[in-house]
């Protein structure tokens, strides 16, 4: 065969060759700017693998990995660029952590921390945020969510009460008390009844008072009433939603729940059947056994039954 023709057949399969490893290195190319679940972030999967002691790749399987949304941020949309952190300087011994971190241990300010979960979460439910007793306290929104993982405990109703018992422990000692709202039993949740992010309503109530807030399930107690029990804004009066020793979640037993408002000077403060301001043991008993007011007054959130001049059928069937 003439030299010619085999130099001719080396060049031609010398530049196939070249043409070929070109095409293999613009497919790893778009491969490096694809990644693994955002655009570009296989400069932190070469390294954040499945291998990874803390499981980061498993923010694929909750909604800020989901990547036909195109308004999530890849990885340095939340944890900033971190170029110290992605290229170690010389000299260091620990690679510098991201530029947020979002660990416990957090460089940076808890209003920097939570501006990078702001700058995508506003409006709706996050409206009241900025005014919210959590901003005001400076709690850190990774103090109650977990981003890499695709069981975020505050948002199971299993599991929400503990994370919020973790800082309000009072309530944690009332949930366990003999009645309670069904809170350890998964039936209520903290967020059937407070907006965590901010409220327009008191105590980060759902709605725009705590009595609104409370008829969404207790709606026999709203009426209308013909009478109704004032003062009907704040059930918490009587009250204590996260449980009491008392049966139906009542502050203090009944009559002197009631003598808190009901004066003495009368029978509202008094015993019935009695002289103002006059009683007797077995008076006493009488009224303090059983239901005690209770025992007559048997609608006491409102009734129909209209006022008489003896007042004799106040709240009564």
């Amino acid at each position: 065969m003439p030299k010619v023709i085999i130099l001719s057949i080396y060049i031609t399969c010398m530049a196939l060759a070249g043409l070929s490893g070109s095409a293999q290195a613009n497919e790893n190319k778009a491969q490096v700017n694809k990644g693994l679940i955002f655009d570009g972030d296989a400069k932190c999967t070469k390294c954040h693998d499945e291998n990874e002691s803390n499981p980061v790749l498993s923010i694929g399987k909750t909604r800020h990995g989901t990547s036909a949304d195109g308004r999530l941020p890849s990885c340095a949309g939340c944890h900033g660029e971190s170029e110290t952190h992605v290229n170690k300087p010389e000299g260091r011994k620990d690679r510098p952590k991201p530029t947020f971190p979002f660990g416990k241990q957090t460089q940076n300010d808890i209003n920097g921390h939570n501006e990078v979960c702001e700058s995508c979460h506003k409006g709706g439910k996050m409206i009241h945020w900025t005014s919210s007793i959590h901003a005001a306290r400076d709690v850190a929104c990774t103090s109650c969510h977990q981003l890499h993982t695709a069981h975020d405990k505050v948002r199971d109703k299993r599991t929400q009460p503990a994370v919020c018992f973790t800082c309000h422990k009072e309530q944690r000692v009332q949930a366990n008390k003999p009645s309670h709202h069904p809170i350890l039993e998964g039936k209520v949740v903290c967020s059937d009844c407070h907006a965590s992010h901010g409220s327009a309503g008191p105590k980060l109530m759902q709605r725009d008072s705590i009595a609104d807030t409370c008829f969404t399930c207790h709606m026999e107690k709203r009426g209308p009433f013909v009478r109704k029990h004032e003062p009907a804004e704040d059930c918490t009066i009587c009250h204590n939603p996260h449980g009491s020793a008392i049966d139906n979640l009542l502050k203090t037993r009944p009559p002197f729940l009631c003598q808190q408002c009901h004066e003495p000077a009368s029978h509202q403060g008094g015993f019935p059947g009695m002289a103002a301001g006059k009683s007797t043991t077995a008076g006493q008993q009488g009224i303090t056994n059983a239901r005690a007011c209770l025992n007559c007054h048997t609608n006491i959130h409102g009734t129909n039954n209209p006022a008489n001049q003896g007042n004799e059928r106040t709240f009564r069937r």
